[in-house]
């Protein structure tokens, strides 16, 4: 059986394990991230794509604020190219109470959040698609973020500094010596091979899957997965995040993220973070909550549905998940559970996720003996050197004028085959899944149903596939568009569902693909 050796393994490849792995790596350790699927295809991968200025905790989490308050600046600095600076508004609905804006201002001063009120009729002229009858607003430096480009920037940035990233690598078992973990033995999730990984420090960074990584080590971790639904609208109903001025409720933010908008999000204790159903009764909750800040809300069209799990911890027992703080917590195994070599760094957000890797890597130092400072609140990701903001208008401009040798596989997105070819390479995968993580083909509003049978040729021919393996991809990939289709079919989107299938089952025939 092949053997690796490292000081650091990472278990989990979302936004914290990724964070870990590249500050282990500048630090100087030699680091091993091994992650079950694709990185950020979890948690990470699966949320509103906020980055939070700390204001929507300003009130009810007033540690988690100030954290997010924090990581925020850090971030416009290290991983602008991450983010657009779309800026955030607090606003108070004719459903709100119209007190609590006093009482958010004043937590937002006491946290540090930048915080201004400004004349409605400013609001309105910012975002003249809000309904016309709030009574207030706030404006805090909310932005959107692409947890896609951040988790590869950080796995690029990693290996640059030697570490290893390996995807589609699942944790078997957690080697233990004695009172000691000392490794692992992993599975090749697309070859069935297996390794051991021998390690001085395993870091135990799988989010909502840290309970079940524990388990192997003979620990228990409570964690509580925290099931949340969001919806995607066919294109920006808002340019700004737009926030319902109370408590953090169901349906109260809506994201601009890229050429889509999505509203979020629900918040339900589940047992297992890998089942997470999405109900036609949770739809309809967010399109209605949506329509109480912008009228018209319903009847604009859905484009997609899907679920998350938030990795909340708590050493009580709570029946609210919202009742759990959005905070961090460090978990080392060697004062808790007498179990030296592990740690687990569980909770937090994606905003926060670079203070939750500092704060487990510094663990790790404790561990070895050691004591080497962390970088990462300076040194920016790759792509993110010139602080530069994504800028929404990039790709067009980028088309324009547009070269007749630059044929566009996604008009949605504006991917060319050039750009496409580029990423199956840097990826090495024959998964178009991986391959929509990576330049979001098939995420707009035909969700793949024009781009997807071109890609799927291009990835034959380029990688010279044989049938089945090319038939399979497109196939997995077809289902899991399905999976967020299906619970919102109404309207436009039923009708875009109906031309889909008209082209893969009436032209194409996919169904009866030769396997």
């Amino acid at each position: 059986m092949p053997a690796l050796e490292t000081e650091v393994l990472v278990v989990g490849g979302g936004s914290t394990g990724a964070g870990v792995v590249r500050d282990a790596a500048m630090r100087g350790f030699s680091a091993i991230l091994v992650e079950r699927g694709d990185l950020a295809a979890g948690t990470t991968g699966r949320f509103h794509g906020l980055l939070h200025s700390g204001g929507r905790y300003a009130v009810t989490d007033p540690v988690a604020a100030r954290e997010c308050v924090a990581e925020n600046a850090i971030l416009r600095r290290t991983a602008a190219d991450c983010i657009e600076d779309t800026g955030g508004l607090f606003v108070t609905t004719k459903w709100d109470d119209p007190a609590f804006g006093d009482e958010f201002a004043e937590g937002c001063r006491e946290t540090g959040v930048p915080l201004e009120e400004i004349p409605v009729p400013q609001a309105l002229r910012l975002e003249s698609r809000l309904d016309p009858t709030i009574s207030r607003a706030f404006t805090v430096p909310d932005a959107s973020l692409d947890p896609w480009k951040l988790v590869w920037g950080c796995a690029r940035s990693a290996k640059h500094y030697g570490a290893k990233i390996l995807p589609y690598h699942r944790v078997l078992d957690l080697e233990r010596q004695s009172d000691r973990i000392v490794g692992a033995l992993v599975e090749n999730e697309l070859t069935g091979e297996k390794a051991r990984i021998r390690a001085q420090v395993v870091v135990n960074a799988a989010g909502a899957w840290a309970g079940q990584i524990a388990e192997l080590a003979g620990c228990k971790v409570t964690v509580l997965p925290g099931k949340g639904i969001m919806i995607a609208m066919n294109h920006r109903l808002v340019n700004t995040v737009v926030n319902r001025c109370k408590r953090p409720a169901d349906g109260d933010i809506i994201v601009p993220i890229r050429t889509v908008s999505v509203i979020g999000t629900t918040d339900t204790r589940v047992s297992n973070p890998d089942e997470l159903e999405v109900t036609q009764g949770e739809v309809d909750e967010m399109l209605d909550e949506g329509e109480k800040l912008v009228p018209g809300f319903r009847e604009a069209r859905a484009l997609r549905v899907w679920a998350g799990a938030r990795p909340l911890f708590s050493a009580e027992e709570v029946t609210d998940t919202r009742e759990v703080s959005r905070t961090h917590t460090l978990l080392d195994h060697a004062e808790r559970d007498g179990v030296e070599g592990f740690v687990t760094i569980t909770g937090g957000k994606t905003t926060t996720f670079r203070l939750m890797a500092e704060t487990a890597v510094d663990a790790v130092c404790a561990h070895l003996g050691v004591d080497r400072p962390c970088r990462t609140k300076e040194e920016p990701l790759p792509d993110s050197e010139e602080r530069h903001f994504y800028w929404l208008g990039s790709r067009v401009r980028a088309r324009e004028p547009m070269p007749r040798s630059e044929e566009i596989i996604c008009e949605c997105e504006l991917i060319t085959r050039n750009r496409l070819k580029a990423a199956i390479v840097r990826r090495q995968t024959t998964n178009l899944d991986d391959i929509r993580r990576t330049l979001r083909l098939g995420m707009g509003p035909c969700q793949g149903g024009f781009c997807i049978y071109r890609a799927t040729g291009i990835l034959h021919a380029f990688e010279r596939l044989d049938q089945r393996a090319a038939n399979a991809s497109l196939l997995d990939f077809l289902e899991e568009r399905w999976k967020g289709v299906h619970p919102i079919l109404h309207g436009d989107q039923l009708r875009q569902a109906r031309l889909d299938d008209w082209i893969f089952q009436g032209l194409l025939a996919v169904q009866h693909l030769p396997e």
